[in-house]
């Protein structure tokens, strides 16, 4: 397992952009997942990434608008997040394991390392 610091969250309004962080020592090793937690609502994988980066899955609702990257050389998963809508306030999580060599996962129950969260809150 690797310990995961996630950073980038905040207040944006409507249309506006973040970019969020999942950082940890070793994270080139890993295969990584974005899931967010909304209010009244169950936890949801967002995207993923194999550990080099060569295969990468969105969910439908945020395809165009969400890219998910990776910096290998500084062991840094980045979340971009562009035209941000309402519905994407929840509090975001990053997770790893060291998943099949180009294969990502978005199962929660397929990851062990799991970082403390951010608060993405998106208003009108």
């Amino acid at each position: 397992q690797v310990q995961l610091v996630e950073s980038g969250g905040g207040l944006v309004q409507a249309g506006g952009s973040l970019r969020l962080s999942c950082a940890s020592s070793g994270l080139s090793r890993y295969g990584v997942g974005w899931f967010r937690h909304a209010p009244g609502k169950a936890r949801a994988g967002v995207s993923c990434i194999s550990s080099s980066g060569s295969s990468t899955t969105y969910l439908d609702s945020v395809k165009g608008r969400f890219t998910n990257a990776r910096d290998n050389a500084k062991n840094t998963v980045y979340l971009q997040m562009n035209s941000l809508k309402p519905d994407d306030t929840a509090v975001y999580y990053c997770a790893a394991a060291p998943l099949p060599r180009g294969t990502c996962s978005n199962w929660e129950d397929d990851y062990g390392s799991w970082g403390q969260g951010t608060q993405v809150t998106v208003s009108l």
